[in-house]
C-alpha cells in the first residue's frame, strides 16, 4: 500500500466499525462482509472484487493488534500530512515534521516509530515489514483464506429421496460422516455441509462438503414438484360404464378412486395428501388414466364388439382435431 493511503483510507469506514470496535466483533463483521462480496460469489462482478480486497486490506491491518495501534498513530497525524515518494534515502516527508517538530525539542524521541515504521534504513519500502505484508485471502490480499470445499456424491433410491433419511458417507480421509437426507430432496440438489470442508490454510474459515444428489428413477411413480404422477391403466368398458378402482401409494397402501362413465384415455384424478411431504407443504397423487386395448380376443368377444360397433354413434372421433388443424 502507498504511504499516502494511510491517510486517505478510512479502515474502520470501510468495515463500518467504530474505533473501539471489539475484536471480536471485527471479526464477525468482516466474515459478514467477505462472504458477501467474496469473487466466488460474484463472478464476474468487478466491483464485488474491489471491494473484497478493500475489506480484506483493512481487516489484515485491523485484526493485528500492532498493526492496528501503529495505523491509529498516523492518522492521528490528521488528514493534513502527506508523504512523497522517496528514493534509496527512504521518503520526503513534507509536514509531518511541521505538525511535530514545532512542539519543542523534547518531542524529538516520539519520531524513532515513525522511523522504523517506514523502515528508513532500508531505502523506505512502506510495502514491506509489518505494514503492507499480506495474510492470505483472494489474490494475496489481506484476511484469512477460506477452506476449500469438497464435493461427495451418492446415489437415493426413489423412497429415500422422497421420505427422508440420515445416511453415511466415506469423507476424502477414508473417514465416514453422516449427512441428513431431508425429505423431498430431488434429482440434482445438492446438500452443503457448512465447515466440514478442507481446513483454511491461514486461520480462516474451513470449506464446505457439498453432498450432490442423483435420485434413482422408480417404476412406478414420478415427481411434479411436490406431487407423485402415476399412470393407471383402465379397460375399455371401466372407462366407457364407469367403476371404482384401486390405485397403489407411494407406502405401498392403495386408495379408491371413482371413474366417471364416459371417462377419455389421459384423464388425471387427484387424491389429496398423497404426494411428497417437506417443510413447504404436501403434494398430492395424481393418477391419470389409460384405457387399455387387450391384445387378444376370443371369437365370442369379437363377435360382442361387432354388434357393438354396429350400434356406436355415427361420430367420428377425430373431426374436430382435423377441423383445428385446417386453422
Amino acid at each position: 500500500m502507498a504511504s499516502q493511503d494511510w491517510f486517505d483510507k478510512d479502515f474502520y469506514k470501510t468495515l463500518g466499525v467504530s474505533k473501539d470496535v471489539s475484536d471480536a466483533d471485527l471479526k464477525k463483521t468482516y466474515r459478514k462482509l467477505a462472504r458477501k462480496y467474496h469473487p466466488d460469489s460474484n463472478q464476474g462482478d468487478e466491483k464485488a472484487e474491489a471491494k473484497f480486497k478493500e475489506i480484506s486490506e483493512a481487516y489484515s491491518v485491523l485484526s493485528d493488534s500492532e498493526q492496528r495501534k501503529e495505523y491509529d498513530e498516523i492518522r492521528a497525524m490528521g488528514s493534513g500530512a502527506r508523504f512523497t515518494a522517496g528514493g534509496q534515502s527512504g521518503g520526503g516527508f513534507e509536514d509531518v515534521f511541521s505538525r511535530f517538530g514545532q512542539q519543542g525539542r523534547g518531542q524529538s524521541a516520539d519520531f524513532e516509530d515513525i522511523f522504523a515504521m517506514f523502515n528508513q534504513g532500508q531505502g523506505g519500502s512502506f510495502g514491506s515489514g509489518r505494514f503492507g505484508q499480506t495474510s492470505g485471502g483472494f489474490r494475496g490480499f489481506g484476511g484469512p483464506q477460506r477452506g476449500a470445499d469438497v464435493t461427495a456424491r451418492t446415489t437415493l433410491d426413489f423412497v429415500t429421496a422422497v421420505q427422508g433419511e440420515t445416511i453415511t458417507l466415506q469423507g476424502e480421509d477414508g473417514k465416514p460422516f453422516k449427512v441428513k437426507i431431508p425429505a423431498g430432496v430431488s434429482d440434482g440438489q445438492k446438500i452443503r455441509l457448512r465447515g466440514r470442508g478442507r481446513p483454511s490454510p491461514d486461520g480462516g474459515e474451513s470449506g464446505d462438503i457439498v453432498v450432490q444428489i442423483t435420485v434413482r428413477p422408480h417404476p412406478v411413480f414420478t415427481r411434479d414438484g411436490l406431487n407423485l404422477r402415476i399412470v393407471v391403466p383402465v379397460t375399455f368398458t371401466e372407462a366407457a360404464l364407469g367403476a371404482t378402482i384401486e390405485v397403489p401409494t407411494l407406502g405401498a397402501e392403495t386408495v379408491k378412486l371413482r371413474v366417471a362413465p364416459g371417462t377419455p384415455s389421459g384423464r388425471v384424478l387427484r387424491v389429496k395428501g398423497r404426494g411428497v411431504t417437506t417443510a413447504k407443504g404436501t403434494g398430492d397423487l395424481l393418477a391419470e388414466l389409460q384405457i387399455a386395448v387387450p391384445s387378444h380376443l376370443d371369437e365370442e368377444a369379437k363377435d360382442a364388439l361387432q354388434k357393438f360397433q354396429a350400434l356406436e354413434p355415427n361420430e367420428n372421433p377425430r373431426a374436430d382435431l382435423m377441423a383445428k388443424a385446417r386453422r
